[in-house]
């Protein structure tokens, strides 16, 4: 598998992984809670400032899981 669709790959596991993060924060305040919301707003916040920082501990992971693609969002 070339380096281009391993990239691809990474990217789709990490929005799936915040997509994950986001649905089941909802699913928990709904029924534990409105605590559990803090859940989507650090991850909305972390999404939003992510360009600008270059930063994002989802892609910091995925880096360290995946040493044989290109790193993504790694703070250069």
């Amino acid at each position: 598998m070339e380096a281009s669709s391993k990239n691809i790959i990474k990217v789709r596991v990490h929005d799936g992984i915040v997509g994950i993060l986001n649905i089941s924060s909802i699913l928990l305040a709904s029924q534990f809670g409105l605590d559990w919301i803090y859940v989507a707003v650090v991850v909305a916040i972390l999404q939003i400032a992510s360009p600008f920082t270059k930063f994002c501990p989802v892609y910091t992971i995925l880096n360290k899981l995946m040493p044989n693609t290109e790193p993504i969002q790694n703070g250069k």
